[in-house]
């Protein structure tokens, strides 16, 4: 199966997923947050993912590979340097992380690496993050539907089960959201970031 194709099959659950992830947290959603570094981050991932034949490359890859093993680091070792809360940097940070992410294929870790910096807490982080890729979702699905929609029709088994699966977990995930502590929910994400930029690091060398 081409790769485009497999990308528009497997935007249908991560879609479904978002959405539900989004309904049951929209009040925590950082708003100033939201509309400068949210929408610019969605805005720059749309125009990365259109030129990701392009500029993509093994060299940028191992950049952002590189960047999301340091952001990782330095939530594992508590060694964070904060991002000022200002309109500027959430509009840079948005921008910079959307165009990158949609580059190199993996906008969420990249995202969820940027926002950190801004020290949100666990819900609202995890919230803000929903609602921007909820924004990419709403866009790119309708583009897939039309130039795909033949290959989405013919795989919707594959995709009704995937989308059980997203939704039962996304259910069973947020309750315990709620409960893990915000010193340890930075750890794990921190160390999910070591894992996915490691991950890029290897696959670019």
């Amino acid at each position: 199966m081409p790769a485009g194709h497999a990308v528009a099959i497997l935007a249908i659950p991560h879609a479904v997923a978002t959405a539900i992830r989004w309904l049951r947290l929209r009040c925590d959603v950082h708003r100033p947050t939201f509309r400068q570094f949210g929408i610019a981050s969605a805005a720059g991932g749309l125009v990365g993912a259109a030129l990701q034949s392009q500029l993509a490359s093994p060299a940028l890859t191992l950049v952002l590979g590189s960047l999301l093993l340091l952001a990782g680091l330095t939530e594992l070792l508590e060694r964070r340097v904060p991002l000022p809360q200002t309109p500027f940097w959430r509009l840079f940070g948005g921008t910079l992380s959307g165009l990158f992410g949609g580059l190199v294929g993996n906008q969420g870790g990249i995202r969820a690496a940027a926002l950190l910096g801004f020290q949100l807490p666990p819900r609202q982080l995890v919230a803000t993050a929903t609602a921007s890729a909820l924004l990419v979702d709403a866009a790119r699905i309708p583009i897939y539907v039309l130039s795909a929609g033949d290959v989405i029709a013919r795989a919707a088994p594959l995709w009704l089960v995937a989308s059980i699966g997203v939704t039962l977990g996304t259910f069973l995930g947020i309750p315990v959201l709620t409960r893990i502590p915000e010193t340890t929910f930075r750890r794990i994400l921190g160390g999910l970031l070591v894992v996915l930029g490691g991950t890029l690091f290897a696959a670019a060398i």
